[in-house]
């Protein structure tokens, strides 16, 4: 049975459970996500572009496997005014994890860690090898879902970053993500504070410009059982390992916009 927006946003914003598979039914936290985001970014870092993009985003949990990916896909229209006019046309973001309580069927939480993991994430621009900066990275990693006072479950990542196109390691990323409703309404709908931190350390001299860095994103979002609407506001700092310069910001603040269709 679907259950209903409010329920799942209450359940959310609540104290996290222990992930307890000790009764061998690893699929009783099972659920799933597809959602379209129309975007548009003003100000994107780096370089300072504006534009807009269509996104997939989905997710979930099925028995071991929890989920978290999107596939963006920019100037939709074609524009020759877009920023992203003859750029790669693509990106893709894919963060699988296995969680290690519901492989082994035991409880291993302690505290306010309530469930850890085998983490992995993979990012992909759609571009050849050939092409300048192509994305081509894959995380490897630890992770755990912590109750975070307020806050509720935070996803809590560190990786360590094997670029698969220079063939070697570089450097470890630490990754947070949230999602807190705070304000509900009579018909069900609500008012959520959601996003994440990305953040580098230990980037080698030859690859990247900057030894670490990173960006936060704060998403100010209105939801209902059909749709969404958004705002977010992202800090970035030498995001990618590249330096902040005059000729090529990678420091500073960005807007997003978005509208959101879910199935």
């Amino acid at each position: 049975m679907k259950k209903s927006l409010l329920s799942c946003a209450l359940l959310a914003s609540s104290s996290v459970m222990a992930a307890d598979y000790t009764d061998g039914d690893i699929h009783k936290n099972d659920f799933k996500f597809v959602q379209f985001n129309y975007m548009y970014a003003v100000n994107e870092l780096p370089g300072e572009s504006d534009h807009d993009y269509l996104e997939m985003e989905f997710g979930g949990r099925s028995g071991i496997f929890d989920l978290y990916g999107y596939v963006d896909v920019f100037n939709p229209s074609a524009s020759k005014d877009s920023d992203k006019y003859d750029s790669p046309k693509m990106f893709m973001k894919f963060a699988p994890r296995v969680s290690l309580d519901a492989l082994f069927q035991s409880d291993f939480s302690i505290g306010p860690v309530k469930e850890l993991y085998f983490a992995t994430l993979f990012n992909w621009d759609g571009s050849s090898n050939s092409t300048p900066y192509n994305v081509n990275n894959s995380f490897w990693g630890v992770g755990s879902d912590i109750d975070v006072a307020w806050l509720g479950k935070v996803g809590f990542n560190i990786y360590g970053l094997y670029d698969l196109n220079k063939r070697d390691w570089n450097g470890y990323q630490v990754s947070t993500n949230w999602f807190k409703p705070f304000y509900f309404f009579s018909n069900g709908s609500f008012f959520s504070y959601q996003g994440y931190i990305d953040y580098q350390v230990g980037m080698k001299s030859e690859y990247s410009t900057a030894s670490n860095g990173g960006a936060m994103f704060n998403g100010l979002y209105w939801h209902s059982d059909q749709f969404a609407l958004g705002y977010g506001l992202k800090l970035y700092k030498d995001v990618y390992g590249i330096e902040d310069t005059d000729a090529f910001k990678s420091t500073g603040i960005s807007h997003y916009f978005s509208a959101t269709y879910k199935f």
